[in-house]
């Protein structure tokens, strides 16, 4: 097992902001910009909004698991809940891109995975048969693609 960085935090909005900070502190570690640094924390605050407003009943209490690993030129943030999980398709960007369309023609609830499959380089989105949800999400670091096709 690789090392990583592990969080978990009451379901609550108003922790957050633990997570944006961890994830600041590791992503700038690692050598990644500002710019993708930003991209990230949207990101990862999308996917802990949705295990946050939509894993657990309202009366009860749950928690978020967020893990930070950063592999081979890349950054890998994992976003867990033990919830209800939904049911999911992956499907191709290209289908359900949002390109020449109006808003009036996006799915209400949707656009939080378009956002995260916008920022980051790959989403993947796993469900628990009923139980918890976990996404997936990669960062490549810049210049690792162009270093690693120089020594082929």
């Amino acid at each position: 097992m690789r090392p990583y960085i592990g969080l978990t935090i009451p379901a609550q909005a108003e922790y957050l902001d633990i997570v944006r900070l961890t994830l600041y502190g590791v992503a700038s570690k690692a050598g990644f910009s500002f710019e993708d640094i930003e991209d990230m924390k949207v990101a990862v605050a999308e996917a802990c909004n949705n295990a946050i407003l939509h894993a657990y009943e309202h009366d009860q209490p749950g928690s978020v698991d967020i893990q930070f690993e950063q592999q081979d030129g890349f950054l890998q943030i994992t976003v867990k809940d033990e919830g209800n999980s939904f049911h999911y398709v992956q499907t191709d960007s290209e289908a359900v891109t949002l390109h020449h369309k109006s808003i009036s023609e996006a799915a209400v609830g949707g656009l939080g995975l378009f956002l995260m499959q916008a920022l980051m380089d790959d989403v993947q989105v796993l469900t628990h048969s009923g139980k918890g949800t976990e996404v997936v999400l990669k960062k490549q670091l810049a210049g690792q693609l162009n270093r690693k096709e120089e020594m082929v």
